[in-house]
């Protein structure tokens, strides 16, 4: 066993090329891009539309409660697959796992296109898509994880905020080409039109999108930074009792090494990181997915309005989403996550204003400021932070972790609570309420976190 160790330790990881940092770069992008385009089709479908063909039965505030409960469901799946896919991609590689992940996304957001509807068959249509809705929510679980993961072991260390932020760039890349659908459905097709069968192209087109994507990733090559990992032999990682037993027959140098991986009390770095996460998904349930609904039920606006919102802010993001990336590896992590957070929280009632204030211009302003400073901006962070924060033995077990229960607790149950808050109060006042407690909980994390720029990644013990 010590043999095998050391052998480990000694062997060199197999050279990457800028060839294959670019492969990385744009499987990394495309995949990221394909779950949350999957994601945001589902979400602006449940805002526009799901309320009426899969719940016509019910009141239309009630009616919108429960579309925005099947898409908070899917990340209690999410969950599952962080920890499922997660721990597989700690001890057999980051390779396979996201070659799995994009397939079963992929199927499961192509089949929602197909639904009957409740029209058809009643109370099993909604039955139906809560289950695709499940399958989607267990593949993603780990996609973005993996994604930052894998690109982030594969970036040049300083330039890693930079390339690292290309996950984010998929997400904004997703969320554009589904606002984009969205909006050419919503401008071109008549109520009914899009009620009987328009809603289902966008779900169906993403089935091209998967076939590239799994193409890509099958000649993807594995991340060097699990291959130089001390604790993995012939490409798989030691259990714990096996490295115990190499610790014990190790030199001190060696022992030290592997023991700074498993021995060490785990949870700082992990409560540190869904802090980090809890600005950028609470705000991004709020302004991408409820606000959608909010203003084309409540607001005097053109029902296509909210859409084209979140397409010229995601289009301003291809410019927000670097320069945040390269801003964290000139300055370091946490004093642009500490920027960032403040003004999240300072802009938060201004923007709300910006947005109820009933006219076109307010609206595209208010919600193209939201998702840059408050979700984008945070997420090009939050790619190489979170990461850098773990050690590599748990990174993808961890970060997968930290990002679903931080989606969970904020991104799917916070459109649910918008909802049901502004339908009380009859007010917008909670969703800036809402902005201000989320940025704060990222603020006081970035406040609490050590600087992790130039951080070594094949350590196997996390940063605090």
């Amino acid at each position: 066993m010590k043999d095998s160790v050391i052998a480990a330790q000694q062997t060199p990881s197999a050279q990457r090329t800028t060839r294959d940092l670019t492969r990385a770069a744009v499987s990394g992008w495309l995949g990221t891009a394909m779950e949350f385009m999957d994601f945001q089709l589902y979400s602006l479908a449940a805002a526009i539309v799901f309320n009426k063909i899969f719940f016509p039965d019910v009141s239309p505030a009630i009616g919108l409660i429960a579309a925005m409960a099947t898409y908070g469901v899917g990340y209690v799946a999410r969950l599952a697959g962080a920890v499922y896919f997660g721990r597989m991609g700690d001890r057999i590689g980051r390779k396979k796992v996201l070659y799995l992940t994009i397939l079963l996304m992929g199927a499961s957001t192509t089949l929602i296109g197909v639904l009957p509807t409740y029209a058809t068959i009643g109370i099993l249509a909604p039955v139906l898509l809560v289950v695709l809705r499940l399958v989607q929510g267990f593949g993603a679980g780990a996609e973005i994880a993996g994604a930052t993961v894998m690109l982030t072991e594969y970036a040049p260390v300083r330039r890693r905020g930079l390339i690292s932020s290309l996950v984010s760039l998929g997400t904004n890349s997703g969320t554009l080409a589904a606002s984009a659908l969205w909006a050419v459905l919503l401008a071109v097709l008549s109520e009914e039109q899009l009620l009987s069968w328009g809603w289902r192209l966008p779900f169906l087109l993403s089935f091209a999108l998967m076939i590239f994507a799994v193409w890509l990733r099958r000649s993807l090559k594995e991340s060097p930074v699990f291959e130089q990992r001390p604790d993995v032999v012939d490409g798989v990682a030691l259990a714990r009792d096996e490295v115990e037993s190499a610790i014990a027959t190790a030199d001190s140098h060696e022992g030290s090494v592997l023991a700074a991986g498993i021995r060490q009390r785990k949870g700082k770095a992990f409560f540190l990181a869904l802090g980090l996460r809890f600005g950028q998904a609470g705000n991004s349930g709020l302004i991408q997915t409820f606000l959608v609904g909010y203003i084309a039920t409540n607001l005097a606006v053109g029902r296509s309005v909210p859409t084209d919102a979140i397409v010229y802010g995601s289009l301003a993001g291809f410019a927000t989403v670097p320069v945040i990336g390269l801003l964290g590896d000139r300055f370091g992590r946490r004093a642009v996550y500490l920027t960032l957070s403040s003004l999240t929280t300072v802009l938060a009632f201004p923007v709300m204003l910006l947005i109820t204030s009933g006219s076109t211009p307010g609206v595209m302003i208010g919600m193209a400021l939201g998702l840059n400073v408050g979700v984008l901006g945070l997420f090009s962070l939050e790619s190489v932070t979170m990461a850098e924060l773990f050690g590599s033995r748990t990174r993808f077990t961890q970060l997968a972790l930290a990002k679903e229960l931080g989606g969970i607790l904020a991104t799917a149950i916070g459109p649910v609570l918008a909802a049901t808050l502004t339908a009380v109060t009859g007010s917008w006042w909670p969703i800036a309420a809402m902005l201000i407690v989320y940025s704060l909980i990222t603020f006081v994390s970035a406040y609490l976190a050590p600087e992790t720029r130039g951080r070594d990644l094949v350590r196997l013990e996390d940063a605090v």
